[in-house]
């Protein structure tokens, strides 16, 4: 059962089933109460249209004998004096209730004139005699006529006589009709609603079952790629440029971003091998000779190996350090300041910098302008120049050389970790080839750019964007 519903095609069909459940129930019961109310009305005003026939005609001094409505055609009717004697009464009524008197028998008052003067002057207050009343009461109730007991809607009419005082017309009209149309009615729902419930739940199941399709296709093919571990498969997008294709091409996103992660990853850890494996053998290529021969050691040459060691592993760590997502310190750097002090103690390079604020790591930054000063100066001829200053709402940081520069179609390939463009060039010379993509990584951490261009001097010119506190 618990599986059976953990499906959103379960959880979709039920859910759609209860809403229409309460939509039927709800409208059901308005159906119901409107039929009952219209046809209960409807009985009130054929009781009330019999009563006041029966009132005219008391009006108009016909006996009680010669009431043409007690013939027992328009339903139960009875007659109440001001005394609540039942002076009158339909023909064969056995039983009767809901009205002031549940006598079935007439029983005749015989009261002087005098009196009878006497009640009609104070019955007169409220209605002259002759004058039927204009309001009428209804009540629900039941009687037996001839045998057969129904229930009755009654109205109540009061008429002035002018020689028998107020009487009080009942008259009842049988609410049959209302009962038979709500049992009918209330039959056809009691059918008619679990068969549209059915129709409803069997629908949603089947739209539901075609609408996530191709999630079940796009799981089969994400739970292979998992066993497989195959990284270029994709999974399928369907033609419906719906919220499913939007899912199915997202996901395919991010298969080809970790696909490329991935990749990136081991090309990383093989060209960080083959770079630790030169100056480790070098390293050791040496000792050993000096473990042979002490007088030939060149103490100087393992000590730039061991440096060169040393700074590949920084760069690597820090390399490590970005790709995990390390966030940098949300501290004030001065970039004026810290481009004059990497620039200190360097030959050739000037520095033009305005007052400059941004928020950020100010060791990374730092390692930036770092490395990017070591590249200027490796390919300058005589001169760098460092420039700082406002762009909008950015800091700008340029380091510009005269040397040959970096050709167009290799600008960006230059921040790709261990590419050097100048394979002529000793690895002692040039680095592993790991300057400008710490730069780069640094620059997008903090929220800006890092690009590469030519400078005023012909030589290469590298921007790094910043956004300023």
């Amino acid at each position: 059962m618990r599986r059976l519903f953990g499906s959103v095609r379960a959880r979709a069909t039920l859910g759609a089933t209860l809403v229409v459940a309460v939509a039927l129930v709800a409208a059901g019961a308005a159906v119901l109460l409107s039929l009952r109310s219209n046809l209960m009305g409807e009985a009130g005003t054929q009781a009330e249209r019999s009563a006041r026939a029966v009132a005219s005609e008391l009006a108009a001094g016909t006996p009680y004998d010669k009431l043409s409505g007690l013939d027992g055609d328009i339903g139960p009717v009875q007659v109440l004096d001001e005394d609540g004697r039942l002076v009158a009464v339909s023909e064969d009524l056995e039983r009767i209730s809901g009205t002031d008197s549940d006598r079935v028998r007439a029983q005749p008052a015989a009261r002087p004139a005098g009196e009878d003067e006497d009640d009609s002057e104070t019955a007169g207050e409220a209605l002259e005699p002759g004058e039927i009343s204009g309001e009428s009461v209804f009540r629900n109730g039941s009687a037996t006529v001839d045998g057969d007991t129904e229930d009755y809607r009654y109205a109540a009419v009061e008429v002035e006589t002018h020689d028998r005082g107020t009487l009080t017309v009942y008259a009842g009209a049988p609410l049959a009709a209302e009962h038979g149309a709500v049992r009918t009615a209330l039959t056809v729902m009691l059918i008619g609603f679990p068969l549209l419930l059915g129709v409803v739940a069997g629908v949603t199941w089947l739209v539901t079952r075609r609408a996530l399709r191709p999630v079940e296709g796009i799981r089969r093919e994400m739970a292979a790629i998992t066993r497989s571990e195959d990284l270029a498969r994709r999974v399928p997008e369907p033609d419906t440029h719906d919220e499913i294709a939007r899912l199915a091409s997202t996901t395919n996103e991010t298969l080809a971003a970790l696909e490329t992660s991935v990749e990136r990853q081991r090309r990383f850890v093989a060209d960080a091998s083959h770079e630790l494996r030169s100056p480790i053998a070098s390293l050791r290529t040496q000792l050993e000779v000096a473990a042979a021969h002490p007088e030939l050691l060149d103490l100087d040459g393992a000590v730039e190996d061991t440096v060169r060691l040393q700074r590949l592993a920084a760069d690597l760590l820090l390399l490590a350090r970005l790709d995990a997502g390390e966030r940098p310190n949300d501290t004030r750097v001065d970039l004026a300041g810290l481009a004059r002090e990497e620039a200190e103690g360097r030959a050739g390079v000037t520095v033009a910098a305005e007052p400059v604020e941004v928020v950020g790591s100010r060791g990374q930054l730092g390692r930036v302008l770092a490395n990017l000063l070591d590249n200027a100066q490796r390919h300058a001829r005589s001169a760098v120049t460092v420039s700082v200053r406002r762009e909008g709402g950015r800091a700008v940081v340029g380091v510009a050389d005269d040397g040959d520069g970096v050709p167009e179609a290799d600008r960006e390939r230059i921040f790709e970790r261990f590419v050097r463009l100048d394979t002529a060039r000793s690895r002692d010379d040039g680095g592993a080839g790991l300057g400008l993509a710490i730069a780069r990584d640094v620059a997008v951490r903090h929220g800006g750019t890092l690009t590469a261009g030519q400078g005023p001097a012909g030589g290469a010119l590298f921007e790094l964007r910043l956004p300023l506190v």
